[in-house]
């Protein structure tokens, strides 16, 4: 199923955290992106809350000398070529193979991205140009910023292909759902299932932790044992 604006508003309103959880419960292990983080975190600059939206893969491979110049930026099959091949509304999802020693993406590409209204960045390698890149005002997700230019340490090769990023699979039109935990790929085939049981876990998540707040032990409570589940019914029949 595509990404709506339904389910798009719904998602804007579960984290990560649990996503990851619903996701383990149906059998997906690797859903989270280890080495992603919100640059704000690395650059100590306010956060840019959650964001949503429909997987655009790149793929880079290790540098080869002959492919990986100056003189490939200008190549349709760039970096470049992809961002404006790039959705309204998508978040761009470049597998770096965890390289972090060049930056596949500088302040003049982010701002592009933004203008383009791209959702946002996930990465599992670096950013160049940090500051420029936070003042682009998109959203990234990076495991770390580095000065040298991607062809230091990289060549792009390509892009709506199923890539790695952070050890998960990620194919063309997944969904990414990304805040301050971190960045989760929900499979387009499981999207509305995941998001309908989400909605549930967050909503008891909330009911438990009022139960806390007023006292309650956590044996029982957390995972909920029948008689929580029964209470919990209760709450929810009166429609609170």
């Amino acid at each position: 199923m595509s990404l709506n604006s339904d389910l798009r508003g719904k998602l804007a309103h579960i984290s990560a955290a649990t996503l990851t959880t619903v996701l383990l419960k149906k059998g997906v292990r690797s859903s989270f992106m280890a080495g992603p983080k919100p640059i704000s975190q690395l650059m100590n600059t306010p956060q840019h809350g959650r964001v949503v939206g429909e997987a655009f893969t790149l793929r880079f491979v290790p540098a080869r000398e002959d492919l990986a110049t100056p003189e490939s930026w200008a190549s349709p099959r760039s970096t470049r070529g992809a961002i404006e091949e790039m959705p309204e509304g998508c978040v761009c999802v470049a597998d770096a193979m965890g390289i972090t020693e060049a930056g596949i993406f500088g302040d003049i590409l982010c701002a592009r991205m933004n203008v383009r209204k791209v959702a946002g960045l996930v990465t599992d390698g670096a950013v160049r140009d940090a500051d420029g890149v936070v003042r682009s005002r998109l959203p990234v997700w990076c495991s770390a910023v580095a000065a040298p230019a991607s062809v230091a340490g990289l060549t792009f090769v390509n892009w709506q292909e199923p890539i790695g990023c952070g050890g998960v699979a990620v194919f063309p039109g997944d969904v990414i759902v990304a805040d301050n935990d971190g960045a989760v790929c929900i499979p387009k085939a499981m999207l509305e299932a995941v998001v309908k049981e989400a909605i549930e876990q967050e909503a008891f998540e909330n009911w438990a932790m009022d139960e806390v707040m007023q006292g309650a032990k956590l044996p029982g409570l957390y995972p909920p044992n029948e008689e929580t589940k029964a209470r919990y019914a209760a709450f929810r029949a009166k429609g609170s």
